[in-house]
């Protein structure tokens, strides 16, 4: 039985502190990112290709790593993070005060309540899925690393399990932090979530 793994790393912590960064903002990593995304992988290097979101929070890292690991690396505009609209550079903090309804009916209900400008979360979903199963096809039998975003990797989550669209923002997603997908041509597993490796 042929097995693909997909590793998914949240990229470490941007410049400029915590706030909703989408596609739209592409702060670079802090040295506290690099720090983290080092710590997440520790001395594992067995990949055989790295995927990265085109984001700099992102791919910088990828390319080092891949770098050297010697691979290749392909950069993959479908695992960009969501867009959030009107909530971009902004900490939950300033949208309690400023968007307070807009945000409490996202994080009650995020499929039907899309910040204004925002992409919406079930066209999301259906990109990081159909990327998820590209890769899945293109390079069956690998162990892959996709340095991505919380989103992302939440999407990817929530696919891998069969669960609804809507479970996406139950899953905490840590900086630095590696979540584990084994896949098979009869199931699907999540094996490891914000692990260290």
């Amino acid at each position: 039985m042929t097995e693909t793994i997909i590793d998914l790393l949240r990229h470490g912590e941007p410049q400029g502190g915590s706030r909703y960064r989408g596609h739209a903002i592409d702060d670079p990593l802090s040295a506290k990112g690099w720090l983290q995304m080092a710590q997440g992988i520790g001395e594992f290097r067995d990949w055989s290709r790295v995927i990265s979101s085109p984001l700099c929070r992102c791919h910088d890292f990828a390319r080092s790593l891949a770098d050297e690991l010697c691979v290749k690396l392909d950069i993959d505009e479908r695992f960009r993070e969501i867009g959030f609209g009107a909530w971009e550079g902004r900490t939950r903090q300033q949208l309690r005060i400023e968007r307070a309804d807009e945000f409490d009916a996202f994080y009650r209900d995020p499929v039907n309540n899309t910040p204004q400008g925002a992409e919406p979360v079930a066209d999301f979903y259906q990109r990081i899925a159909m990327a998820l199963d590209d890769v899945l096809a293109q390079y069956r039998g690998e162990h892959l690393l996709i340095v991505a975003h919380a989103g992302v990797i939440r999407a990817a989550l929530v696919y891998t399990i069969g669960a609804p669209v809507d479970c996406m923002y139950n899953f905490r997603v840590l900086n630095g932090r590696i979540s584990r997908l084994r896949h098979s041509a009869h199931h699907s597993n999540l094996e490891l979530v914000n692990a260290r490796l």
